[in-house]
């Protein structure tokens, strides 16, 4: 029914920078709400980043704080991740998630609360 498609991931070095991209496709209803989690192996899916666009909130997890920047284009139900000063800690397999109505920001950090996922890209900083 939705499909949504991750881009951008890589091997680059500590201090580098990355830009995700994210697409949904497969409907034209509009999100509400836009997110990135990543997971590392053998770790839980974490909390990177959302925006709601109905709610005009902007939230990052603690660690991205000043480094990462999350934005994008409703209309287009496309997001992005803009991710710099990379360290090797940010190594993870990077998943958009999207949620069609917006729900209060403790509820929006659980991944267990997005409607839609895509497959994942890989980023890799080296040290």
């Amino acid at each position: 029914q939705v499909q949504l498609e991750e881009s951008g991931g890589g091997l680059v070095q500590t201090g580098g920078s990355l830009r995700l991209s994210c697409r949904a496709s497969g409907r034209t209803s509009y999100f509400d709400m836009m997110a990135w989690f990543r997971q590392a192996p053998g770790k839980a899916r974490e909390f990177v980043a959302y925006k709601s666009w109905g709610g005009g909130n902007i939230v990052y997890t603690d660690s991205v704080k000043g480094r990462f920047t999350i934005s994008g284009d409703r209309a287009k139900n496309t997001w992005f991740l803009q991710m710099n000063s990379l360290e090797p800690e940010d190594t993870a397999v990077y998943y958009c998630a999207a949620r069609i109505r917006r729900i209060v920001v403790s509820a929006a950090r659980s991944p267990e609360n997005y409607d839609y996922w895509g497959q994942g890209t890989q980023v890799t900083v080296s040290s």
